[in-house]
Order: C-alpha cells, then sequence, then structure tokens
C-alpha cells in the first residue's frame, strides 16, 4: 500500500475543514435561535453541535465511505487498518476523538508533526486506531465482451465458492489473467495451451469447485469464467 503524505493529507484536511465550517455556521445560527428562549440552552446547543460537526463529520463520513471523507475521496486518499483487516468502526470513532489532541496547540502542530516523524506517516489518531492513510488505487474494470464470456457461467451455481474466489484472487492477477485472454491470438497455440493451463491451475488451486462446475470447461474457458466473476463484483 502507498502510504499518504502529510501534504495530501493537508490538501484533504482544508476540503473537509471548508465543509465543516460552512456547515458549522449552519448551525451556529440554529443555536442562535435557541438564544431566544434561553441563554444556557444556547451555549449548551452550541458546544453540542461544535461537537457534532468536527467529530461527527468525519466519523460519519468515514464509515459510509469505508475510510474517506468528501477531502479524502478528493484528493484520492483513504484510511485502512494498517493489518489489512476490514477497517472497523471503533477504529474510526477513535482515530476522529483523538483529532482534539492531534490540533493541539492549533492547525493540527502536533498531528502533523507525528506524520512527519513516523514510519507510516501516522498522526496520534492513526497509532490509536491502528489505522493508516493510503492513496487509493483505480479500480480496473475492462470492458469483459473483449474476451467473448458465455452467458451461463457454471461457476455461478456456488455463490460461497465465488466469494472466496473474489477475496483470494488479487486485482493483478486478475488483470494479468484478462490479459492473457484478450491477447491470445499474438500467441501460438503450444504457448497459448500452456500459459492458459498455468494461469486456470492457479485459480483452480486458490478454490477448488465441485466437479461437475469444471470438468467440461477448458482451461480457457475456466479463466473467462474465473475473470467474468471477479471484475463483475468490482464494477
Amino acid at each position: 500500500m502507498q502510504l499518504a503524505g502529510p501534504v495530501s493529507r493537508c490538501m484533504a484536511w482544508l476540503i473537509d475543514a471548508a465543509i465543516v465550517v460552512f456547515g458549522g455556521g449552519l448551525l451556529v445560527m440554529v443555536a442562535g435561535i435557541a438564544g431566544f428562549i434561553s441563554a444556557d440552552l444556547a451555549g449548551a446547543l452550541g458546544i453540542l453541535l461544535y461537537f457534532v460537526s468536527q467529530i461527527g463529520y468525519g466519523i460519519t463520513m468515514e464509515w459510509l465511505w469505508r475510510g474517506q471523507t468528501i477531502g479524502k475521496r478528493v484528493i484520492g486518499i483513504q484510511v485502512v487498518d494498517g493489518r489489512g483487516l476490514k477497517l472497523q468502526f471503533s477504529q474510526i470513532a477513535i482515530r476522529n476523538l483523538f483529532r482534539f489532541f492531534d490540533h493541539m496547540p492549533a492547525f493540527y502542530l502536533i498531528g502533523g508533526t507525528a506524520c512527519l516523524l513516523s514510519k507510516h506517516s501516522q498522526r496520534l489518531g492513526d497509532f490509536a486506531a491502528g489505522t493508516v492513510v493510503i492513496r487509493k488505487k483505480k479500480t480496473f474494470t475492462p470492458d469483459l465482451s473483449h474476451i467473448a464470456t458465455s452467458k451461463f457461467n457454471s461457476l455461478t451455481q456456488h455463490p460461497h465458492l465465488v466469494a472466496r474466489l473474489r477475496q483470494s484472487v488479487t486485482p493483478q492477477e486478475a488483470t494479468a489473467a484478462f490479459n492473457a485472454l484478450v491477447r491470445r491470438e499474438e500467441l501460438d497455440p503450444q504457448s497459448r495451451l500452456e500459459l492458459y493451463s498455468t494461469i486456470a491451475d492457479a485459480f483452480r488451486n486458490r478454490v477448488p469447485f465441485p466437479p461437475e462446475a469444471t470438468e467440461t470447461l477448458s482451461d480457457e474457458h475456466y479463466i473467462r469464467n474465473v475473470v467474468e466473476l471477479i471484475f463483475q463484483a468490482a464494477k
């Protein structure tokens, strides 16, 4: 994973800060209306709305958008679990609650310094939550019509195995298999058979399907079915 540097993170934060300031201004207007009822009520409501705008925005957006806020999505970065596991809500909440400490004494001085000095560009919130911020790779979604997939894919009869296959095959492996199919006419027949046999065996060993789902498929047809399943899910 390519880590996001302090500059890209700062740019994303500036975009998010502008959104929060605008939204916070609207909330202050709401709190001002409450001032006509009670000054104490207006003060309490103002504090609550400040918390919601400052912390709630980050938690809500990163949970709904899987580690991204509007600013992060525009810049192309994403919060992920530092061990490569699924990002948990508790991690999102912790890293956003720690913004108070990272922001001290002003303009994210502590958090920015931590990013510059840490091995994985982590601020205090990332250390506490076990997260890192990475550059989000663009997903390659090819035109499957180029490989002439059949209307019936026998592998779809086993959805639990399809799910395991999608998890075990990396985007790079799927792209390599797709390219091998697209360039079939550039290969001599013997090389094509050997290449497709190698790729098909790799997929079969990753997730074995029942014989009735694969025994009538050639290596090339099997690869087409696998590539179709993986990229249809990505799309």
